[in-house]
């Protein structure tokens, strides 16, 4: 039997959201988790990358290995919320939930600790930065070696579904992920002259409109697929031909090869259309995320782990969505889980979106994901068939 400590998992949550920190570098937060690690006498490395720290419960037990995963950086978005715990740090803000997600693993190495003796397992805490940034942490992570001695591997996500409740989707969940750049170098002229120039915005709203065409003439209809274009910078004043402009955007899709399709069609229209301009176009857009693939037979034994703390009837299989997850590197690596803790209520006026500088979540759901944390390892730490989360990965 386990018990979780609320109040702490809450206190730490708050703490944490009033230091927000983005990308690798997570100097208090870092600092936070071995802090409280360092009290409950959980020994922890950082050899996996800069901003990341890895705890162990059972260090030294042989055998089965079962990781658990929390994100750490918060974003680039002022708070408006008001509250007590409000941001810090101007400009920045725990507008995604990792702040609890941090805390519920601590709560969760809290509980794990206190029964260390009793577990026939070993369990790998694992700290990650940069889910939000465009380097991913998990593939830093993964690329360190942290998933080399894990055998299946755990994540979770604050969601705006009922307090009380948790999503898990069997197979494919969540959209891989390509954060794109297109850099476009014309020629700058006199603005009354543009014959003498090659401009640069006329290129950028090109590619845009072709873009716009390969989504709905390239995609089959019924293909989930997103590609969008949501940042454009060009030109330095009013009477001058702009020379450079830079285009940013983003694709998602559950299909790889669609991906790989779409991202080779923006390469040949940016080379033809440098042809006939005679201005240089360079494309950029490494894979992130992957798409987030829950292993079903793995997602059954969560299943399972869930609602013995929330009650079968709480339990809900969430759909498919186009946003990504880095989480999917480590699932990509060991059969894995995500699953989504319920933080919306709408009694408490609870029921903002994510990356809104208005969110905010439940603090009463905390309790629950750590909860499921620790039930989750309880009930496989004598070590699950492998062999038959293979056969079930429909990949």
């Amino acid at each position: 039997m386990f018990t979780i400590d609320k109040d702490y998992v809450i206190k730490l949550r708050r703490e944490i959201h009033m230091y927000p920190e983005i990308d690798f570098d997570l100097p208090k937060t870092v600092a936070l988790v071995k802090r409280e690690l360092d009290s409950m006498g959980i020994p922890y490395t950082e050899e996996y990358g800069k901003g990341s720290v890895v705890g162990y419960i059972n260090p030294d037990k042989k055998g089965f290995t079962i990781g658990l995963r929390a994100d750490m950086d918060a974003l680039k978005i002022e708070e408006k919320t008001n509250l007590p715990y409000s941001s810090k740090h101007e400009g920045l803000m725990h507008a995604c939930g990792h702040d609890a997600h941090t805390a519920m693993l601590l709560g969760a190495a809290k509980a794990l600790k206190e029964i260390e003796g009793e577990l026939n397992c070993r369990v790998k805490l694992l700290f990650q930065p940069s889910e939000e940034g465009i380097k991913s942490g998990a593939i830093m992570m993964v690329e360190n070696g942290a998933l080399d001695d894990v055998d299946i591997v755990s994540g979770l996500h604050v969601s705006l579904i009922e307090t009380g409740k948790i999503g898990i989707c069997p197979g494919a969940f969540m959209a891989s992920s390509r954060h794109f750049k297109i850099e476009i170098f014309g020629k700058s002229a006199h603005a009354t002259a543009p014959h003498n120039g090659r401009d640069a915005i006329e290129a950028a709203f090109r590619m845009y409109n072709t873009i716009q065409l390969i989504i709905s003439r390239e995609v089959p209809p019924l293909e989930p697929c997103l590609c969008s274009i949501n940042k454009i910078e060009a030109g330095t004043a009013q009477n001058i031909v702009a020379d450079h402009a830079v285009m940013l955007g983003t694709m998602r899709t559950f299909n790889m090869k669609l991906s790989e399709l779409m991202f080779d069609k923006i390469n040949k229209a940016a080379k033809s259309l440098s042809e006939e301009m005679g201005i240089t176009i360079e494309v950029t857009g490494p894979v992130k995320s992957v798409c987030t693939y829950n292993n079903p037979y793995i997602s059954e034994l969560m299943h399972a782990s869930a609602a013995k703390i929330v009650g079968e009837e709480n339990i809900i299989k969430p759909a498919q969505r186009l946003g990504s997850e880095d989480f999917s590197r480590m699932a990509e690596k060991r059969p894995g889980v995500f699953f989504v803790l319920g933080v919306r209520n709408d009694e408490k006026g609870i029921n903002k979106v994510a990356h809104n500088g208005e969110f905010d979540l439940d603090e009463d759901a905390l309790e629950t994901g750590s909860k499921v944390f620790v039930q989750f390892v309880v009930d496989n730490q004598n070590g699950v068939d492998i062999e038959k989360a293979k056969k079930s990965d429909e990949r």
